[in-house]
């Protein structure tokens, strides 16, 4: 059952162009992660879903009800959409315990008292937060916090719980604990979610589904291995993992493979757009799809070491010389001086 059906919508602020035709589906108990860089528009379009923000044109329906419609001058405001929102900044009433927190919406609602008991006792359990229900935000952690927000969110039963970088006060470490803890209540309740990140590896771990938006449009959608695996455009590929950008000409191009060229090195890619001997390109490789070779072969290059970073479970290795750099991970570190390094045709994407 589809929850959320977004239709060609646009948003300007004055004459600048936020959104410029975004149209997006949410099915029943999926995720969806909107990401992009600052200002493509994935914040927008998340408030202009929640009535936040006054698209003027398209159309955005809720389950089977049109909230907004442009075309037929429907425009719900945000309380009457019945939507689960979680703010960045958690939006927690300080002087109010975790239970009148959690309370408040159903109270706005006159929801009777027990009820409200009833259905706040579920939602802090739920989340493991069943023994705080008195306690004030201060006297939480901040993950603590975060659950409460969620918590709030989910208590009146939303067909959508819409989260604008719902992890993003957290501690690096936390926030590897917190979106595997999200990703299995998301599952567990069966919750349909739109996501907003910036943080690529957030998104990958907890969606069904990415939007990868580029200035106010989208510029590729897939599931997290498909944005990752096969991009199909260079700002995809760019923005999706840890990459070298080797920046060249097209010396040659040959079933559907091309040769790139710069100074002192040739390497053989995989064209991922069309390419025609002379013209400039670029081509992306992963960082974990370059290897250190013992020796000269097949579309190797040998580049000087300049530095190993140790990460813990991995090193990240740099070698350059010229215009050309190239980082690779690798399970030890390595020797000063020069070494081959080779990238296997498929590896490179030509754009």
């Amino acid at each position: 059952m589809t929850k959320l059906v977004v239709g060609d919508l646009h948003l300007s602020y004055g004459d600048n162009a936020i959104l410029k035709g975004v149209s997006m589906q949410l099915a029943q108990g999926e995720v969806v992660s909107l990401l992009g860089p600052s200002g493509s528009g994935k914040t927008t379009l998340l408030r202009a879903v929640a009535g936040l923000e006054q698209p003027h044109r398209g159309s955005i329906a809720i389950e089977d009800k049109v909230v907004f419609d442009s075309a037929r001058h429907v425009e719900m405001p945000a309380e009457k959409r019945n939507l689960g929102l979680v703010f960045q900044s958690y939006a927690l009433w300080p002087h109010r315990s975790v239970f009148d927190n959690v309370a408040y919406g159903l109270k706005l609602r006159h929801v009777t008292a027990g009820e409200t008991k009833e259905r706040v006792g579920s939602a802090l359990a739920n989340l493991g937060l069943g023994a705080l229900a008195q306690r004030l935000p201060h006297q939480l952690s901040g993950g603590q916090q975060q659950r409460v927000a969620i918590a709030r969110a989910l208590v009146y039963n939303p067909p959508v719980i819409l989260m604008d970088e719902p992890l993003s006060n957290l501690d690096a470490k936390l926030r590897e604990e917190a979106r595997a803890w999200l990703r299995e209540l998301i599952l567990r309740l069966e919750i349909s979610a739109l996501v907003v990140t910036h943080d690529q590896n957030e998104a990958m771990a907890m969606s069904d589904r990415i939007l990868l938006l580029n200035n106010g449009v989208i510029e590729q959608q897939g599931t997290p291995e498909e944005m990752y695996a096969r991009p199909l455009t260079l700002f995809t590929a760019e923005f999706m993992g840890s990459n070298n950008a080797l920046r060249g000409t097209v010396a040659e191009v040959r079933d559907g493979a091309a040769r790139l060229t710069g100074e002192g090195w040739s390497l053989w890619g995989t064209t991922r757009s069309t390419a025609t001997a002379g013209a400039a390109a670029t081509g992306m490789v992963r960082l974990e799809r370059v290897r250190v070779a013992e020796a000269a072969g097949d579309n190797r290059v040998r580049l000087p070491l300049v530095t190993s970073m140790y990460l813990g479970e991995k090193w990240e290795h740099l070698f350059s010389a010229g215009e050309l750099r190239l980082r690779a991970y690798g399970r030890a570190p390595l020797s000063k001086g020069e070494h081959w390094l080779e990238i296997a045709r498929d590896d490179m994407w030509v754009f």
